[in-house]
């Protein structure tokens, strides 16, 4: 290729230091300053697909990335995640906390104490469906507090499941039917009978309110589990005033006696029945004939306690000494059940009362697991008895026992009554007295009521009608706001102190 026409090519040209030397004139040299050698890099910059040689990786084009979403207890799947535990190892090793890997330990009174616990009572509620270890949770629970200086008092046993436990720790467990000599007062005056006689004015009228009041309780869940058609018998005002009237005649308290007389609920039937004339005055009734027809209602329902199913039950003084230092107590209900869920209720409220009763005194360090099971079957008897239940509730941190009641699932509250009745009102607020839930496993048609009724998210719910299902004695420990995932662990000696299917493996 030929330079175009009238140019010449030039080569490449001089420097100004080259040009001098030619004629015999040499620049000085620049100085060359010595520079520091730095460390060698330990990252270098590289780029997206590699350093583009040989043996370095380069690829033509990025490797797909797919997004994955999973719950913290599913991440330690893929990656070493360990969540540390979240409850001091204090109390009743329980089982593993699958979230942590760690055990999980159960404390009720002991969450009481700590300010970093969202507890503000020690109250237990367990929900489950039948065979998923909720009898096995609760006994393992009360066998292994035990060790901590618990006692375990069964407050109506209604199949027996806790018979093996008893017998075990030595202690025969006591039967309440007929034609059995127990005997049940739910009207005794308890350990705070004693002493009355010694006390200062001010200290014997601070003690009988405490005691008048825990009976017109009673009475109220009695009288109030009677029907008249389907509404329940009402207990108002005038009624409460007529009970703890006769009452205080009774046991010698209105005339100021030293030395108070117990009263069963024959005697104060037959009071109301046959009232005196200082009663019916008391009772501000001008005539004994208008005292008669306004307690009506009140008089036959009272009069139905003692000679109905339950008669010769809770209607005569109480002709058993529990042994309260003794590790267990079991009243065992196991006889009436052929009389039906009302008369087992009914029964479920007067051993309440009962004891109550036995533990309005309890001393220092005297603690106890009160254990409540089918507990919704004394629901079911209106209104009346579900405030006696919410009593017994509201009372444990000031006796200090951690009550423990177990029902199949949260709807069993509802039973108490009508949509919008005060008795479903009144149950629901139940849940808000127990800030420990140990909910097993569910069927899915209960996930709506678990979400309604406990607020449970969605991924605590499907772990009770998912995961808690799959296997027995697991369960989500509710604790406060914070939920564990727990799988109850028995040791050989105790699975058979739990096993509650001896009927049906007696008859295969």
């Amino acid at each position: 290729m030929s330079a175009r026409p009238g140019r010449t090519r030039r080569g490449p040209g001089r420097g100004v230091a080259r040009l001098l030397a030619d004629f015999g004139h040499d620049l000085p040299a620049t100085p060359n300053p010595h520079r520091d050698r730095h460390e060698p890099r330990l990252f270098r910059h590289a780029p997206r697909r590699g350093a583009r040689h040989t043996g370095s990786g380069w690829v033509a084009a990025t490797a797909p990335v797919t997004a994955w979403r999973m719950t913290s207890d599913q991440a330690p799947v893929l990656w070493p995640f360990i969540g540390a535990p979240g409850l001091p190892p204090t109390g009743a090793q329980i089982g593993i906390d699958h979230l942590s890997g760690g055990s999980f330990y159960a404390d009720p009174l002991g969450w009481v104490l700590r300010d970093d616990i969202p507890v503000t009572n020690p109250n237990i509620f367990a929900f489950g469906k039948p065979g998923r270890g909720k009898s096995a949770t609760v006994k393992a629970f009360v066998l292994r507090m035990m060790d901590f200086g618990y006692r375990a008092l069964i407050v109506g046993d209604p199949k027996d499941e806790y018979e093996k436990l008893c017998h075990a720790l030595r202690v025969a467990p006591i039967a309440i039917g007929h034609g059995l000599p127990a005997r049940i007062n739910p009207l005794a005056f308890g350990p705070l009978g004693h002493g009355w006689d010694q006390l200062a004015p001010a200290a014997a009228q601070s003690r009988a309110a405490i005691v008048f009041a825990r009976w017109l309780t009673l009475i109220r869940g009695l009288v109030g589990s009677q029907r008249i058609g389907e509404q329940r018998v009402p207990f108002g005002p005038s009624d409460e005033v007529v009970v703890k009237t006769a009452l205080a005649e009774l046991t010698g308290y209105a005339h100021a006696h030293t030395k108070l007389t117990e009263v069963t609920i024959p005697q104060l039937w037959h009071a109301l029945d046959e009232p005196t004339n200082d009663l019916v005055t008391a009772c501000r009734y001008p005539t004994r004939q208008q005292f008669l027809d306004a307690t009506r209602l009140l008089r036959d329902a009272l009069g139905q306690l003692t000679t109905g199913a339950l008669a010769g039950l809770f209607d005569d003084h109480t002709t058993i000494d529990l042994d309260w230092r003794a590790p267990i107590q079991s009243l065992s209900l196991s006889r009436l059940e052929p009389l039906g869920d009302e008369a087992v209720g009914i029964a479920l409220t007067c051993l309440n009362s009962w004891g109550r009763a036995m533990r309005e005194t309890a001393g220092p360090g005297d603690l106890r697991i009160v254990v409540r099971d089918e507990s919704w079957k004394q629901l079911r008897l209106g209104p009346e008895a579900v405030k006696s239940f919410d009593a017994d509730l509201r009372l444990s941190r000031r006796d200090g026992d951690v009550q423990f009641a177990i029902a199949h699932k949260p709807s069993d509250l509802l039973s108490a009554g009508d949509t919008g009745s005060q008795a479903v009102a009144i149950a629901k607020d139940l849940l808000h007295l127990a800030d420990i839930k140990v909910l097993h496993g569910q069927d899915a048609a209960v996930a709506a009521e678990l979400e309604a009724l406990l607020g449970l998210g969605p991924i605590a719910r499907d772990l009770v009608t998912g995961w808690a299902m799959h296997g027995k004695g697991r369960a989500l420990w509710s604790v406060g706001e914070q939920a564990y995932q727990v799988q109850t662990v028995l040791h050989p000696a105790e699975l058979d102190l739990t096993f509650t299917n001896d009927a049906i493996t007696s008859a295969t």
